[in-house]
């Protein structure tokens, strides 16, 4: 059966010439996307390393310390009275014996005087009685007393030679209280202020001292160290991995609070054998030279000691190290095919813009520095190096 033909609509007409353009272009489309070559793959980022090498690294920690006096000594009264004079001036320097205060000596000096009496009448009764007690012995030979009188004789003889060493100690002791009026310094160095005025009261026993003398033309510096920092260097030492300082070298240095150096080194005498149970700390003593009157007694300071020497230390700079979500120091190497590599290391203490390493990392190590932004395990890189101090 013949299909009727269609009619002819005018419209058709210019719904054609829209539908072949269409179609060329899709035509045009796909023949471009045929013969398109895909874009280069980027090129591995550039990341800049230093290689690690073993030398040997003096150890030094910089410790909290205190400056304290090395002699130190507070002025006291040893009797009661009333100050009558004080004969020094505040800040200057005395020396061992100088008069420092007088303490008004009128009670002292009738003590004496009486003193001196008491033992003159014991002196007196002496020769008295030994007379006596002689005259007796010869009349009892020929019962002219009795022996009881005899023995009485004897006996006021002894208590009259006691009487005359009683007074002489008596004596003794009202000297050294008069001489004790005049307070003296017990040592040389510099006296600080006086804490009571002429015409005070002052008492054997009190609280308060007259006044300090500290010996400050060489000081003692006290630093603490934590006693797990101690124990870890010990550990090294019985390791192998640290030695101890040449004798030469235990010198410390000391940093003032305004942050500017001491200009003279001091000497490392001792560390204390206890902790303390309140910080957990050992006490180290370094003296220090004072002749300007810089390190004054109390100050805080902060010390650096040589602790020891690592024959193979290695340094890493800090710049290649950063730390995990956990915390840890990690450091990112190159290895076989230039391909990045996380290293999870052990730090000791910086040095500088270094770190001391102890685990992690060995010598030969190519550690990047630069290019870290970005930068993961396992991504291949154009490594290039890079000098050290940069």
């Amino acid at each position: 059966m013949r299909r009727a033909p269609t009619a002819f609509k005018p419209e058709m007409l210019s719904m054609r010439p829209i539908l072949l353009v269409a179609l060329c272009l899709a035509c045009d489309l796909t023949l471009a996307a045929c013969g398109k070559k895909p874009p280069p793959a980027p090129p591995p980022p550039s990341v800049g390393f230093v290689v690690l090498q073993t030398a040997p690294i003096t150890l030094t920690s910089e410790l909290p310390g205190r400056v304290s006096a090395l002699e130190s000594s507070d002025v006291r009264p040893q009797i009661n009275g009333i100050i009558r004079r004080r004969d020094f001036v505040e800040g200057s320097v005395v020396h061992a014996g100088q008069v420092l205060y007088e303490i008004e000596d009128s009670p002292y000096r009738a003590a004496v005087l009486s003193a001196q009496g008491q033992l003159a009448q014991a002196e007196a009764n002496i020769r008295s009685t030994a007379l006596q007690a002689e005259r007796y012995r010869q009349l009892v030979a020929i019962n002219g007393v009795s022996k009881q009188d005899a023995d009485n004789a004897e006996a006021a003889a002894a208590q009259a030679k006691a009487a005359v060493v009683s007074g002489q100690g008596a004596l003794k002791a009202a000297e050294v209280n008069l001489a004790f009026t005049r307070i003296r310094a017990p040592i040389s160095g510099r006296i600080g202020r006086s804490l009571f005025t002429p015409g005070a009261l002052v008492q054997t026993g009190q609280s308060s001292p007259l006044a300090t003398i500290q010996k400050m033309d060489q000081v003692y510096v006290d630093v603490t160290q934590s006693a797990s920092e101690l124990l870890n260097l010990r550990a090294a030492m019985n390791g192998g991995d640290v030695t101890l300082p040449p004798p030469d070298s235990a010198r410390v240095q000391l940093i003032l609070p305004n942050g500017q150096a001491y200009p003279a080194e001091g000497v490392l005498r001792f560390a204390d054998v206890t902790v303390d149970p309140t910080t957990g700390a050992v006490v180290l003593r370094a003296t220090f030279p004072n002749s300007g009157g810089v390190l004054l007694p109390g100050l805080y300071v902060r010390a650096r000691v040589i602790e020891g020497v690592r024959p193979q230390g290695l340094l890493a700079p800090q710049a290649g190290v950063t730390h995990n979500e956990r915390g840890q120091a990690v450091a990112l190497v190159l290895g076989p095919g230039d391909v990045v590599v996380q290293r999870t290391i052990t730090t000791d203490q910086a040095m500088g813009d270094k770190w001391v390493v102890t685990s992690g990392l060995r010598a030969g190590d190519r550690l990047i520095v630069d290019g870290l932004l970005n930068l993961y395990p396992g991504t291949r890189v154009s490594p290039r190096p890079v000098a050290a101090g940069n």
